[in-house]
């Protein structure tokens, strides 16, 4: 069984700074892809910024200049450094990582339960 916890949303003032992490745990050959999401309300889930397993980062164009994604192969872990945040950031973060639990075998995708972020004017 794998999970996938996060944490570090919060509420912020506009301008200002947040670092998400999440955390994989369980029986885990590797993971590949990880991936930030985030859906406001009423809005669809969108992806935010990704990273590969060599590193390889991208990001939706709102973001750009402004987050940052990284990775701790080591710690089965992604990390979201978000810098001059906005209100229109104000989401529901969740993590997604595209893990293979045995070598192999089939490789699928698990979901963090999702961190609250809300950036204040």
């Amino acid at each position: 069984q794998v999970h996938l916890v996060e944490s570090g949303g919060g509420l912020v003032q506009a301008g200002g700074s947040l670092r998400l992490s999440c955390a994989a745990s369980g029986s885990i050959f590797s993971i590949n892809r990880m991936e930030w999401y985030r859906q406001a309300p009423g809005s669809q889930r969108e992806l935010v910024a990704s990273v590969s397993r060599s590193g390889g980062t991208n990001y939706v164009d709102s973001v750009k200049d402004r987050f940052t994604v990284s990775r701790d192969n080591a710690k089965n872990t992604v990390y979201l450094q978000m810098n001059s945040l906005k209100p229109e950031d104000t989401a529901v973060y969740y993590c997604r990582m595209w893990i293979t639990i045995t070598q192999g075998r089939g490789t699928y995708d698990y979901w963090g339960q999702g961190t609250q972020v809300t950036v204040s004017s």
